[in-house]
């Protein structure tokens, strides 16, 4: 019999002084948070903002992805649940965060700042997408820390009997994702856009790539059980990626029709 990885069990709660708490998955948002701070701060050069500046995009950033992620967790994921008890939607500390509705959330907070700035949505949105691979990657170590949003039932050698989730060993598809759609995203990313490139075309291959690496990893992540796969086949997240993914391309080829954006932002 194959031995498979037993996760071990391990505190979501790192460590309390009082009545605060610090839990892998928020010291995950935080790593994500100061890590896009960081390479912002790396990249400013490329653009004709001030530090105040960025500091207002990364401020109106950050408050897109919490107000987005938890807006859309409940709409896309847990509907139901909102129309039986609407004060859900302001439990954030029950959990539930969504990639997709954070990225809306974040999508507005950036025409927002363009707007004040005269900049456009896609220039903005340029600098912004290399900056959130790290994140997303963090993201998925604290989820598998935390032992959620295990994968499929599967026999592959590096299978992992998760607690909580039965006696079977399952696809570690938390670091399936932090593998894509965090380090390959990020190299990508980051290499793509030191240089001058058409404006839209960093944003583009960021919203085609996780996408297209989520869609993949839907099949091996185990579907949320009061949804289920529509059809017997596709999933949420994997419905949800597939207008990210028709954007992108589109980006991506109306951007391959202009010339390398030479101006800044």
């Amino acid at each position: 019999m194959t031995d498979y990885f037993i996760f071990p069990q391990i505190d979501p709660v790192i460590f309390s002084v009082g009545p605060v708490s610090l839990r892998w998955y928020g010291l995950m948002y935080l790593v994500g948070f100061v890590a896009a701070w960081f390479l912002a701060g790396k990249r400013l050069h490329q653009t004709k903002w001030t530090r105040e500046q960025l500091s207002d995009l990364m401020f109106y950033g950050f408050l897109g992805v919490i107000l987005g992620g938890r807006i859309g967790y409940v709409f896309f994921y847990q509907f139901e649940h909102l129309l039986e008890e609407p004060l859900y939607l302001f439990k954030i500390w029950t959990g539930g965060m969504s990639f997709h509705g954070g990225l809306l959330g974040v999508i507005v907070a950036l025409w927002w700042f363009a707007k004040k700035n005269g900049s456009s949505l896609l220039q903005v949105g340029d600098f912004i997408a290399p900056l959130v691979p790290i994140g997303l990657g963090a993201g998925r170590i604290g989820n598998f820390i935390n032992a959620e949003l295990w994968g499929r039932t599967t026999d592959v050698p590096w299978a992992v009997l998760f607690p909580g989730a039965g006696p079977l060993p399952r696809h570690p598809s938390q670091l399936y994702e932090f593998f894509l759609e965090g380090l390959v995203l990020f190299t990508v990313l980051w290499w793509y856009s030191s240089k001058p490139r058409p404006v839209g075309a960093v944003s583009g291959i960021f919203l085609a790539g996780y996408g297209a690496f989520r869609f993949v990893v839907e099949f091996f992540r185990e579907p949320d059980a009061h949804i289920g796969l529509y059809s017997g086949a596709v999933s949420q997240g994997q419905l949800l990626c597939i207008p990210m993914i028709l954007i992108g391309l589109a980006l991506i080829v109306r951007a391959g029709r202009k010339p390398a954006e030479g101006s800044k932002a």
